[in-house]
């Protein structure tokens, strides 16, 4: 399943938040917007990762989107090092989660649902806020790698907004 599921190309996320005046995070690859209005997001997480079960009970998150000049933090966030923060330059956003420098996106959330499935959680977020840099590309990883080889032509603006598919 997981060799088959990684010939599906996704974006990287690191998602964040404050749980007992701390920050803890983790890197994510299954983030997605679910719903327009009311604005909600999505991401799973491991049921038994230590940071997902912090980051709940924190109640409210941020998903830092990450740039493809960016690898450096989806390694420290992915790792099981728990100094994840240690020497990184952060700020505390409005909504009270870590926002991470140099994120394309950031989506500060509070936490709506979770939702069982199989051995990980999904987690929907209402949106509170969005902090959008205007530059840069995403970091992109498929099959086991970041990057793809051969980027394509920006397509027509709309196209895969779920009012056409869905």
């Amino acid at each position: 399943m997981r060799r088959g599921m990684g010939g599906f190309a996704s974006g990287v996320t690191v998602v964040t938040a404050i749980d007992g005046g701390d920050p803890v995070g983790f890197a994510c690859q299954s983030f997605a917007s679910l719903s327009l209005d009311p604005p909600l997001v999505l991401f799973c997480a491991g049921r038994q990762g230590r940071s997902w079960a912090r980051v709940r009970a924190a109640g409210r998150f941020c998903v830092n989107v990450l740039g493809e000049d960016q690898v450096d933090l989806c390694g420290r966030f992915g790792s099981t090092d728990g100094q994840r923060f240690a020497g990184l330059d952060w700020e505390r956003s409005a909504w009270g989660a870590p926002a991470l420098p140099g994120a394309l996106l950031r989506v500060h959330c509070s936490l709506e649902d979770v939702h069982h499935g199989g051995d990980h959680d999904v987690a929907v977020g209402r949106v509170l806020g969005l902090d959008l840099r205007p530059d840069g590309r995403p970091l992109i990883f498929h099959r086991g790698r970041f990057g793809l080889d051969h980027p394509q032509p920006a397509t027509a603006y709309g196209w895969g907004f779920g009012d056409r598919w869905g």
